[in-house]
């Protein structure tokens, strides 16, 4: 035998003998057991969503303090079914409304004079609940840390949210 016999002998003994090696070990198999866990959203019980007409009423009634009239209902009604991205034409009919002059919507200075009352009051118009303590927290700290923060951008964010389409 030459050396590169004894090298492909080597080679082929050394890969057997790895083999046996490895196929001899028994696989560990761990388990784990997860308790369910069952996340709800604050307010994440509404299942009703509401119909253009209750969600246009609703929301002129929010910003205004009236009723809106059954002209300027049908005719913002008509838009709203006949407009294909229905998110946009609800951002497009909620900033028509908080920009309208005659709107009636609390001065910076009355939000910023009890910010707690203004948060509180916003979620029980808007969502018909309380905020829980996080929800809380976080607004009234960015009412008070961002200066740009305005009852219209407040009230702007909470028409437009997913839960303001539901009761």
């Amino acid at each position: 035998m030459n050396i590169s016999e004894y090298k492909y002998s080597f080679l082929m003994v050394a890969s057997l003998l790895l083999c046996l090696n490895t196929s001899c070990k028994k696989e560990e198999v761990l388990l784990y057991e997860v308790n369910p866990v069952y996340v709800q959203q604050e307010g994440g019980d509404k299942t009703n969503v509401k119909t253009t007409v209750e969600f246009i009423s609703i929301a002129y009634s929010d910003v205004f303090g009236t009723n809106i009239s059954n002209s300027d209902l049908n005719k913002l009604n008509i838009a709203y079914v006949s407009f294909g991205d229905k998110k946009l034409i609800e951002d497009m009919i909620i900033r028509n409304f908080l920009n309208d002059p005659t709107a009636q919507l609390p001065s910076k200075q009355d939000m910023l004079n009890d910010v707690n009352a203004f948060v509180l009051n916003s979620y029980k118009q808007f969502y018909n609940r309380t905020p829980n303590e996080m929800e809380r927290f976080y607004l009234q700290n960015l009412i008070v840390s961002d200066t740009s923060v305005n009852p219209s951008a407040f009230y702007y964010s909470f028409m437009t949210s997913d839960e303001y389409r539901y009761y």
